[in-house]
């Protein structure tokens, strides 16, 4: 995994933010919830925060199960993957 750069953080945040279709619905460990936003965290990860049942909780971005379709916007998820994980 790359070391992020601030600058490049806060822009691949700043371009979903901007794109990402929000809400959306997704599973996680096949339970249905619903992405609300996206955030940072303190030690720099870009986090889909997800919601079910009046409870929230966040999940890497990198580590999020994307529905079928995809929501508009996903593109800058997939590059922020990539980015992230170098140029697999």
């Amino acid at each position: 995994m790359l070391t992020a750069s601030p600058n490049r953080l806060w822009a691949s945040l700043t371009m979903m933010e901007d794109n990402l279709t929000l809400p959306f619905d997704t599973e996680v460990l096949g339970v249905s919830v619903t992405v609300e936003k996206v955030d940072m965290t303190n030690d720099d990860q870009i986090v889909a925060v997800c919601a079910r049942a009046g409870q929230k909780q966040e999940i890497p971005i990198v580590s999020l199960a994307l529905p079928s379709p995809p929501p508009e916007g996903w593109e800058w998820i997939a590059a922020y993957r990539y980015w992230r994980r170098g140029f697999e």
